[in-house]
């Protein structure tokens, strides 16, 4: 998965909430958040063949959650904060240039001005949303290593370890120019929200763009 630039946050909310797949700031205030539900499901975390920071491979279950369908905006922070610390700025761009610490902070004043209940993503929230969650694209055979949508299936559709097949690199595409904004497509500038095109659960900017924080610490001996 292939994301860049500096870091921001996508917020997953733990209420119901309406689904739009275009971002309408005429009709909706700056604080409104659009999400998507992500049926919860297993899949697998990590590498048993990579670095010791994803090491070990291993199934995770999750329960049903809503996810942001679109990265935190510089609007919608400065609305909470009133500030925007972004170096390129942008309304409708997201925010960046914001720490860990910082984004709690924007949180808990977000969720005193709606009444909402918004929190980070952990690792496995992301990566499940980004690879698509129950609606990934898994195929039966391939002996081409693929990405971020990489393990092959068995006879009954479940997912087998160690097994890569050539399928979508990038969150929802094969090729990272229909869904990210990258190196050679950017001119080294981050770009509005919601312009490329979405992944299989209808999240923008799941590769490309800014970065996003989750709420898990990093370490690198990750077992």
């Amino acid at each position: 998965m292939t994301r860049i630039l500096t870091c921001v946050l996508m917020v997953l909310f733990l209420q119901p909430a309406v689904a739009q797949r275009k971002y309408n700031r005429t009709t909706k205030a700056p604080l409104y958040i659009y999400t998507i539900k992500v049926k919860g499901g297993d899949f697998d975390l990590g590498s048993n063949v990579d670095g010791s920071d994803r090491k070990p491979l291993h199934t995770v279950t999750l329960k049903d959650f809503y996810i942001g369908q679109y990265e935190v905006t510089q609007e919608q922070w400065k609305t909470v904060m009133e500030s925007n610390p972004s170096l390129y700025q942008c309304d409708q761009c997201p925010v960046t240039n914001v720490s860990w610490n910082e984004v709690q902070n924007f949180i808990e004043k977000l969720n005193v001005a709606t009444g909402k209940h918004y929190r980070l993503p952990t690792e496995a929230e992301w990566e499940y949303a980004a690879r698509g969650g129950a609606n990934e694209d898994l195929v039966k055979e391939s002996s081409t290593v693929g990405g971020v949508n990489g393990l092959v299936t068995d006879i009954d559709h479940r997912r087998v370890p160690e097994k890569y097949k050539s399928g979508k690199q990038y969150a929802g595409k094969k090729l990272p120019q229909d869904v990210a904004w990258f190196q050679r497509n950017s001119n080294d500038n981050i770009h509005p929200i919601g312009r490329k095109k979405p992944n299989e659960l209808g999240v923008y900017d799941m590769s490309g763009n800014v970065e996003e924080w989750c709420s898990d610490w990093y370490i690198g001996n990750y077992g």
